[in-house]
């Protein structure tokens, strides 16, 4: 039984884990029709700038997560306005060649800057022991991850579906030009959401740098999880992105604590199962 709990709460934390930061690639893929590659890299960022503020600087855990958060979407702002903005509505293929060479490049940059390194988030006392549920001990840090990963999916869910600017962007999305000719400024509502992504990606990074460990090659290292995670649940699909998170975390974390050599042949074969019964995912649309 205490296997059983053991394996239950790592797999939910590490697919809430794997669901904040694949939602954003999930907006960006799904509903603005970019295949953005590089989106680990963002997340990469994110986890770069929380270790540079709580080791050199000596920030709190909660300032240096906002820090990640504010600074990756103030590098990705010109990167957007002056990248992206060109690849809206181009073939794949270009997206693809586009967003891999931004990735190898934010790499060899975050390399130069900071050192071929493993870099470490030193948590705060509150979320580095563990938590006393009753029946057994938490770790702390995995209930937090699960908290925020509960609160992000709410709340994306009502700005997407509940508010004028979720009306907005799915205008934009469905149609483009009939939203321009509406009043509806599309370029700021890409923006915006391209914004909404990748400080998503970043927050992710940084409260699941536990689990997945930022390190110099991170964002290649993890960019086809994060890409499979999206296809698996449907391009543009919160739902879908939530399901396919804690499925195939589930999925991949039992197989590492029963068979620790082949985790990863469980995650892929369930992969491949899925998209051959459900080609645009559980729940994708078609397009």
């Amino acid at each position: 039984m205490q296997t059983v709990l053991s394996i239950g709460t790592d797999a939910l934390a590490y697919g809430m884990v794997l669901f904040v930061i694949c939602i954003g690639l999930s907006v960006t893929m799904g509903l603005m029709k970019v295949v953005n590659l590089a989106h680990g890299a963002f997340a990469m960022i994110g986890g770069y700038i929380a270790s540079y503020a709580t080791r050199d600087m000596g920030l709190p855990y909660g300032v240096a997560v906002m820090a990640a958060v504010v600074g990756t979407i103030i590098i990705a702002i010109p990167l957007e306005r002056l990248l992206y903005r060109r690849i809206y509505g181009a073939p794949q293929l270009t997206q693809v060649l586009m967003t891999i060479g931004l990735t190898f490049a934010i790499i060899g940059i975050a390399n130069f800057v900071f050192g071929p390194t493993l870099k470490t988030i030193p948590l705060p006392s509150e979320l580095s022991g563990p938590v006393n549920i009753g029946f057994r001990t938490i770790a702390a840090h995995k209930l937090f991850v699960i908290a925020c990963g509960v609160l992000v999916a709410g709340g994306l869910w009502f700005l997407i579906e509940r508010t004028p600017f979720g009306v907005r962007l799915r205008a934009s999305v469905d149609d483009a030009a009939m939203a321009g000719a509406l009043g509806v400024r599309t370029a700021v509502i890409y923006a915006v959401s391209f914004g909404v992504a990748v400080g998503l990606a970043a927050f992710g990074g940084v409260v699941g740098a536990e689990l997945l460990p930022i390190e110099p090659y991170y964002a290649m290292r993890y960019m086809v999880t994060f890409l499979v995670v999206v296809s698996v649940g449907g391009a543009g699909s919160i739902p879908g992105a939530l399901i396919a998170s804690l499925l195939l975390g589930a999925i991949e974390t039992t197989g590492r604590y029963l068979m620790p050599e082949m985790g990863e042949f469980f995650f892929y074969l369930a992969v491949i199962v899925i998209v051959c019964i459900f080609p645009r995912g559980l729940l994708g649309r078609a397009q």
